[in-house]
């Protein structure tokens, strides 16, 4: 049973769930296996907290980075950094380019960070050399590579059963 209750110290409206005999709050943002979901599911606070933590970490390894040789540099930008980037990227399938745009921002100064360049410098032969995928693109090639896993029976029982195919269909057999 819902309840939709107001006071008169707090403008707004709330609404309180009874399940069983507690009362369940409404939140704006939930984190479920280290994704946020926000209310409205745009992915805005995972986004912009693993944009947070990123940074976070290329600033910890930018102090250290005199000290390191490149390929050591480059090895704790990929753990660090492009791991992060990458957990659960699939579930960013469909996210605004302006959102999208804050993760590669993070891609970008990690690129600059590896070669020891400057912030303004371009940054696209950058990431080629390192062979990096831009975010949209990163996003498309983990999605295809789990569908591909789950046709061929190589993925997650769970995932493999809710996938179904078009052709199978016969109704949708000329999709």
């Amino acid at each position: 049973m819902c309840v939709h209750r107001s006071s008169k110290s707090t403008p707004r409206c709330t609404i309180y769930c009874r399940l069983r005999r507690s009362q369940v709050k409404p939140v704006l943002c939930v984190r479920n296996l280290g994704i946020y979901l926000d209310s409205d599911v745009s992915m805005r606070t995972h986004i912009l907290r693993t944009v947070s933590s990123c940074f976070t970490a290329l600033r910890q390894i930018r102090s250290i980075q005199r000290s390191v040789s490149r390929p050591v540099l480059l090895s704790l930008v990929t753990s660090l950094i492009l791991s992060r980037l990458d957990y659960g990227s699939i579930t960013l399938a469909g996210v605004p380019g302006y959102l999208l745009d804050r993760l590669q921002s993070v891609l970008h100064a990690a690129a600059r960070l590896v070669n020891r360049t400057r912030k303004y410098d371009p940054v696209s032969s950058l990431l080629q050399d390192l062979h990096r995928l831009r975010v949209p693109e990163r996003i498309k090639y983990r999605l295809a590579v789990l569908v591909y896993r789950c046709r061929n029976h190589t993925a997650p029982g769970y995932l493999a059963r809710d996938l179904h195919w078009v052709a199978d269909d016969d109704s949708r057999r000329r999709l």
